[in-house]
């Protein structure tokens, strides 16, 4: 069961924006994600917006799923170009899911070719898709590499069959330094996903993964501890007693590994869950995300986030096309983000960042707890003194949650 979507006001049907979007937008950078909603297994853990065919039933079928993206990207074009909005190359494309590998790579990079249409790509555009290592065949991925792709991110997860199996992937890690090999003979980057934490993980498991992604030579590795959310197969299984969620020590001693290791290995943190081996090799797109950039969200529950105003699609793939073909928007609500609330987040995710966040931007009323989280040893004393930037050390990092609060003055 994917979560609920957020309250909001409602949004128009024609998708109109205010006027407001346009202050600044030459200043803000512009990206697209598409979202794919499909998935031959739904995982145990998983609670995003995807489905099975069994569970889709009739309608909403895969092979008419692109030229749906197409339409909402047309609706797009036209509802900034109404808002005044100057036209602004994608500087990235993101395609997620769901796994986007289970449709035709034809498939993706017609939904690609919508958006250079639409918008025109930047000359140096960063363009993703997410795949399942046996999702992926090397004329796939040839072709998408040939269709504009320049990066693929595959769900590795784990490289211990135990764990693969707890958490219902169906891949053999045995494939996964030949998926890697097939990407970059296409001429694609390539980073790995990883998720600790899982019940039943050791830590010499989790070491064993760590070091299984760094044996391929990924420039890019990504590291999340394991979430159960409600709703979930595996919520349901935890509270029956079948499986035992490891505690908060475990995954700290997993996380300090796996900073370690990668560390070690060449690759640098440039935001809390993520590695790269240099600047270049970081996922541009999260990082629009991380820094209040405008992009478009294509797909049945994707969100936008266009000047402030923030909307979300309508969830169920039937409704979504549905609207489309009716002529109408697919946004279920939306909301203008106010001053207050653009400020929190800011603070939400720039703090997460290697490049910390500057000093000024922490709310006034709160700025003098720094110099606690500092002796607390979760906020880096000499980038605050030398840079005046707020820089999470690695303790910081794991409690970067406990410095949002402090920051933002939740734990007054």
């Amino acid at each position: 069961m994917s979560p609920a979507l957020p309250d909001g006001d409602a949004a128009p049907d024609d998708g109109r924006l205010p006027g407001s979007v346009v202050a600044g937008a030459e200043q803000r950078a512009f990206g697209v994600y598409l979202h794919v909603p499909f998935c031959t297994v739904r995982c145990g853990y998983c609670d995003f917006n995807t489905y099975t065919a069994s569970e889709l039933g009739g309608g909403a079928s895969q092979s008419s799923y692109a030229d749906t993206a197409l339409r909402e990207i047309a609706l797009g074009r036209d509802v900034l170009a109404a808002a005044g909005l100057p036209v602004r190359p994608a500087s990235t494309v993101f395609v997620g899911g769901g796994t986007p590998t289970v449709l035709p790579a034809g498939d993706l990079v017609r939904m690609l070719d919508g958006v250079r249409e639409a918008w025109g790509l930047a000359d140096d555009a960063e363009v993703t898709t997410e795949a399942n290592p046996d999702s992926v065949t090397p004329e796939s991925l040839a072709e998408l590499a040939a269709g504009g792709f320049t990066r693929v991110s595959f769900g590795m997860q784990s490289a211990v069959p135990h764990v693969l199996a707890t958490l219902e992937r169906t891949h053999d890690p045995r494939r996964i330094p030949d998926v890697v090999r097939w990407a970059r003979d296409a001429g694609l980057a390539v980073s790995l996903d990883l998720i600790y934490g899982t019940p039943g993980e050791s830590l010499d498991d989790w070491r064993a993964s760590v070091e299984s992604a760094l044996a391929t030579g990924v420039d890019h590795v990504s590291a999340y501890a394991l979430v159960v959310e409600q709703g979930t197969k595996m919520a349901v299984q935890v509270r029956r007693g079948e499986l035992e969620l490891p505690d908060g020590d475990d995954q700290a001693a997993k996380y300090e590994l796996a900073d370690e290791l990668l560390t070690a290995a060449g690759l640098g943190w440039y935001e809390v869950s993520n590695w790269a081996r240099t600047p270049g090799t970081a996922c541009r797109h999260n990082l629009a995300y991380w820094r209040g950039d405008d992009w478009w969200g294509v797909g049945p529950g994707a969100h936008s986030h266009v000047g402030g105003v923030r909307w979300w699609n309508v969830k169920h793939p039937r409704a979504y096309a549905g609207r489309l073909e009716q002529g109408l928007s697919p946004a279920a609500g939306r909301e203008v983000v106010d001053a207050e609330a653009a400020t929190l987040e800011r603070l939400m995710l720039h703090v997460r960042l290697s490049e910390g966040m500057p000093l000024d931007e922490v709310p006034a009323h709160t700025r003098t707890s720094v110099a606690g989280l500092v002796a607390d040893g979760l906020v880096n004393g000499r980038a605050l003194l030398t840079d005046r930037r707020v820089l999470l050390t690695l303790r910081g990092r794991l409690l970067a949650d406990l410095v949002v609060r402090t920051l933002a003055g939740f734990d007054d």
